[in-house]
């Protein structure tokens, strides 16, 4: 009888996790698969460097430029801008 009961609480837990992923889900907060690049998409981070704990270079494609951002705990700085071409010509010269 113990081994009924056992049963019927994980039964009752699991389908209120169900239910409550389902509801998640409707409200856009959770997604089952990842989410699918669209091919308008404008911003893309196209690499990232960390130069210490808190100093990064990023690499950003913004349409056909692509920036070079430095960030400090201060803020960020724009190092360098390039149109997108170059920087994919450069990438495929260091493979």
């Amino acid at each position: 009888m113990e081994f009924v009961q056992e049963l019927a609480a994980v039964g009752t837990v699991l389908a209120l996790l169900a239910a409550t992923l389902w509801w998640l889900r409707r409200r856009g907060f959770a997604a089952i698969l990842p989410m699918r690049r669209t091919p308008g998409r404008r911003l893309e981070c196209l690499e990232r460097l960390s130069l210490g704990p808190q100093h990064t270079l990023h690499l950003v494609r913004v349409g056909d430029t692509a920036l070079l951002l430095a960030s400090t705990p201060a803020g960020c700085a724009l190092v360098q801008s390039l149109p997108c071409g170059d920087v994919e010509t450069s990438r495929e010269a260091v493979r």
